[in-house]
């Protein structure tokens, strides 16, 4: 099974490393991909495409079977998580669970395509926050249907915030390279993102 996980990494945090590491300890996966989203994506002061990925790999150099897959930074357009995963298969295999975090069950009903996702994919939900997961699948008429497609981790909860960062620069929040690049390359600090 190859695990993906999604998101800006906008930077890349020991948070959502040790989201790696403990899926990788907890299901038995040959390979953890981390999928950044490309700058095209529309979220404020995201570092460009270049940078992210060169963090997520100062962060995940150390780590065996982990990859980085740069599929989203290459699309020209935001083709949604379907299309990712769907090509992500391999030719006559397609056994892909998707990561989210427990606060993603609120709005995942609204995602291109979520009934192909739920459909043909895994999702492994972190808890988050202290949200009731059960309740939330349960209390939406699509993630309740396809209740068996996801793959609860209720022991996880750590907070995920590459926001925070931005905010505080707070150094025990990402890995030590990763920091003095964030520093080396002016990253986060006004309209220096290049």
């Amino acid at each position: 099974m190859k695990i993906v996980f999604g998101g800006a990494f906008n930077p890349v945090t020991n948070a959502h490393i040790k989201v790696c590491e403990y899926i990788m300890s907890k299901l038995d996966a040959d390979e953890f991909i981390f999928l950044p989203v490309s700058s095209a994506y529309t979220k404020r002061e995201l570092a460009s495409n270049y940078h992210r990925v060169n963090m997520l790999e100062i962060a995940t150099n150390e780590i065996i079977n982990v990859s980085i897959n740069k599929l989203e930074i290459d699309d020209t357009d935001f083709l949604g998580t379907y299309q990712s995963l769907i090509r992500l298969c391999d030719k006559n295999e397609c056994d892909i669970s998707f990561v989210i975090g427990a606060d993603n069950l609120y709005n995942m009903h609204k995602w291109i395509n979520i009934e192909g996702i739920l459909s043909e994919f895994k999702v492994i939900v972190l808890g988050r926050n202290d949200i009731n997961i059960d309740k939330a699948i349960s209390s939406n008429p699509i993630l309740k249907k396809y209740r068996n497609s996801f793959i609860v981790l209720r022991d996880f909860d750590i907070d995920i915030s590459s926001t925070t960062f931005r905010e505080t620069f707070d150094k025990s929040q990402v890995n030590t390279d990763v920091y003095q690049y964030i520093i080396d390359n002016e990253l986060y600090r006004g309209d220096k993102n290049v």
